[in-house]
């Protein structure tokens, strides 16, 4: 059971102050009757509740994919540089949403924004080993040697890497676009592996995230709500995630 201030300021409709206006000059009304007050309370799962004639639903939690552009860094606040949370339109900004895992400054692609704490803690609890899929652009031919070495693992010094799928796009002579599969996300970790095998990363691109992938119609710096079929898909346990937790 909310107060029903409560509730309206959960879906974002203004301020308490604003919102006790609304409701005393009669523009709100709950399950049909008109005598509303801030402090009724209501049962959020069942009432209906009307602002000026339109059902304001409530929602505790929101899911936000963005497609990620360089420049930002995966922050709600930073000092030096421009943050992820800087893209969320006004409309969500009362949710304070926070990303759910990081990408580097540099990196692109699907970045989930939410202020569910309880998923995010499980979906990025190192025991998960979560799969995720970037495109990189690399400075040199990748060959079954590189495969092979990915596959395996890799001593990066700090962090031995858990084996990593690494799938060939196209070779050139001027370098390769490949498809890299980790189940970690440490610090340049993709850059770091490629550099052990002798290459440079020119670009990377995150597209998938479990088993959610990046909406491609998303301009970089654009974000929409995650769909309920991509909630499941990014939160279901995928057969990757159960070989690593035997």
């Amino acid at each position: 059971m909310l107060r029903l201030d409560k509730y309206l300021s959960d879906c974002g409709v203004g301020t308490r102050s604003e919102i006790k206006k609304l409701i005393r000059s009669g523009a709100v009304r709950v399950d049909g009757v008109n005598k509303a007050t801030p402090d009724i309370k209501i049962d959020e799962t069942s009432a209906i509740v009307y602002l000026n004639g339109q059902i304001i639903k409530y929602r505790k939690y929101v899911y936000l994919m963005l497609n990620k552009p360089q420049g930002y860094v995966s922050a709600v606040r930073d000092n030096y540089y421009k943050t992820v949370a800087e893209l969320v339109p006004e409309e969500y900004k009362h949710f304070d949403v926070f990303p759910m895992g990081r990408l580097d400054i540099d990196t692109v692609g699907l970045l989930v924004l939410t202020n569910d704490g309880e998923m995010a803690h499980r979906l990025l609890s190192p025991t998960k080993h979560i799969p995720k899929k970037y495109i990189a652009e690399v400075d040199g031919r990748v060959g079954d040697s590189d495969i092979a070495c990915f596959k395996s693992g890799m001593d990066l010094g700090d962090f031995t890497a858990k084996p990593a799928e690494l799938r060939v796009i196209e070779n050139t002579d001027l370098g390769c676009v490949a498809e890299v599969t980790i189940a970690e996300g440490k610090f340049h970790q993709i850059k770091r592996m490629f550099e052990k095998v002798g290459k440079k990363v020119l670009s990377l691109k995150r597209i998938q995230m479990n088993n959610l992938v990046l909406d491609e119609t998303l301009k970089e710096g654009e974000l929409r709500e995650l769909t309920e079929n991509e909630l499941k898909l990014l939160s279901q346990e995928n057969k990757h995630t159960k070989e690593e937790n035997k």
